[in-house]
């Protein structure tokens, strides 16, 4: 339960995070991939913000002999550098600078209810959906 609450509790913040910085604004996000047209630097100034965050939390992380909430420390085994890699970042780039919005702060804007929104999060679902559907053939396919 308590792993649970925790978890809970850094979706909020997150999700808090997202509304407050202006991430979940579509306008905001090609602002800043516009440079063009009246750059908007605000989503600079956030990434660098939580690479902030991020860079204090892994330096007191390290240091600890076990998570906080799990047993075990979990890091990925390979990441290989290849072409699904990139081509998932292709994707999610080209996603990203149409749509004005990544997932995050897609979900947090579902609370509004915009129409946009919604179709932004059920074309993510059904994308996932499809790349669920692909990998499983795949997996059958070789086996």
């Amino acid at each position: 339960m308590r792993e649970l609450a925790i978890c809970f509790a850094s979706g909020v913040l997150f999700a808090v995070g997202l509304a407050v910085s202006g991430m979940c604004q579509p306008a905001k996000v090609i602002g800043f991939l516009d440079p063009l047209d009246g750059w908007d630097p605000s989503l600079a100034l956030v990434m660098v913000g939580a690479i902030g965050v991020h860079a204090l939390a892994y330096v007191v992380a390290s240091r600890l002999s076990r998570p906080l909430v799990n047993g075990v420390w979990r890091f990925p085994a390979d990441w290989p550098l290849d072409r699904r890699l990139f081509g998932g970042a292709v994707l999610f780039g080209v996603g990203w600078g149409l749509g004005g919005v990544c997932p995050g702060p897609a979900l947090t804007a579902l609370w509004g209810g915009s129409i946009q929104m919604i179709v932004f999060v059920a074309a993510m679902v059904g994308g996932m959906a499809l790349f669920e559907g692909w990998e499983r053939a795949q997996a059958r396919a070789d086996g």
